[in-house]
């Protein structure tokens, strides 16, 4: 159901709780919209709570757990937001794309519902500024983690994409803007569900355990 926006209702609609630790104002900032003067707010605010606590509860709330406080870059895009940021190559897939993505308050073209937000593990960037290693976090997200659909890593701050989706079958995707460390290339470390051949050899279950190590460390520093 579209809603005509005012500040009394952002403000409130900004409150809305959707999860322990989340809230929804910090999914609206938008680079975009606020140099574009375009306003980042659903017409279904109903669909957009919903997907978003899924993402929340499920998603962000596991990691924070294991990892301190996660950093949110991007959140919610209004399909206006998301339309410009496309157009002008804003790092925007377009709107067909990022539908049950980024515009959480919109169905795919299979009527399912879907969330994602793009966040940095601040308690992680020390190690990969030093190793270029986005691999291990990657591994560990897949092991303890099972409700991510896809995740997907930028050059800047190890950040990622990771999306909550409806209807999740198992298949998982992997897939990076960054050099694999161990390989050398960009290939998708998963590809729904399918180890990259070169990837497999060099074993997940070790870089998870690379993951753990780096945890370990920041938790008995």
């Amino acid at each position: 159901m579209a809603t005509q926006w005012n500040y009394t209702k952002l403000e409130t609609f900004g409150r809305t709780r959707l999860s322990e630790n989340f809230f929804m104002r910090e999914f609206l900032h938008s680079e975009i919209a606020q140099s574009k003067g375009l306003l980042n707010a659903p017409e279904n605010p109903e669909l957009a709570v919903e997907t978003g606590r899924h993402l929340c509860e499920e998603i962000l709330e596991p990691i924070q757990a294991a990892w301190g406080r996660i950093f949110v870059r991007s959140g919610y895009r209004s399909p206006d937001v998301n339309a410009l940021g496309n157009r002008e190559k804003m790092n925007c897939s377009n709107n067909e794309a990022n539908r049950a993505a980024h515009i959480w308050d919109q169905l795919d073209s299979k009527g399912s519902m879907g969330a994602t937000a793009c966040i940095v593990v601040p308690a992680w960037l020390e190690h990969f500024e030093r190793t270029g290693d986005w691999v291990s976090l990657a591994w560990w997200v897949h092991h303890h983690v099972p409700g991510y659909y896809e995740m997907c890593f930028f050059k800047h701050l190890c950040a990622f994409n990771i999306r909550w989706y409806e209807k999740h079958d198992g298949n998982t995707t992997i897939k990076s803007f960054l050099e694999n460390p161990d390989t050398g290339d960009k290939s998708a470390l998963i590809n729904r569900g399918v180890i990259h051949p070169r990837y497999a050899s060099l074993t997940p279950e070790s870089r998870y355990s690379n993951a753990r190590a780096v945890l370990h460390g920041r938790q008995t520093q």
